[in-house]
């Protein structure tokens, strides 16, 4: 159930990244404001530690990612939030679900001939895939 506010963010990202290509920096404020209150609420598993080690791992990461010039700032913005939310381990397998759905959308992008990709369609169908795959478990 905690997940719809986050989920509803991300995907608002990703309509703004596709018509804009920019994520605004709201978005991942918003998302981290969210867990914040929901770590502070309770309401989700996770301690303040989980917190913070899934916002570190997920700034380590996407700062590499743009650094590299494979993110831009809004993508990494948006990947440290979901780290926070989700806490380290969980952010592992996210990364690699949005690595997934961004080689398949990277992939069409190219059969279209299109020379540039917006990442947060990619991080979006990846937050959506691993949520998904944890259905059961909440």
């Amino acid at each position: 159930m905690i997940f719809w506010i986050p989920c509803l963010l991300v995907f608002i990202a990703a309509a703004i990244d596709l018509r804009k290509r920019e994520v605004p920096d709201e978005i991942p404020l918003y998302l981290l404001a969210w867990t914040v209150g929901v770590t502070a609420g309770r309401w989700q598993a996770s301690a303040w530690v989980s917190l913070a080690l899934g916002l570190a791992l997920g700034l380590v990461v996407a700062v590499a990612l743009f650094a590299l010039g494979g993110f831009g700032g809004g993508d990494a913005k948006l990947i440290a939030a979901l780290g926070a939310l989700v806490g380290p381990k969980p952010l592992l397998t996210l990364l690699f679900y949005v690595a997934v759905a961004g080689g398949v959308l990277g992939l069409v992008a190219k059969l279209r001939s299109q020379r540039d990709l917006p990442y947060a369609p990619a991080i979006a169908l990846g937050f959506l895939a691993f949520l998904i795959g944890r259905w059961p478990s909440g």
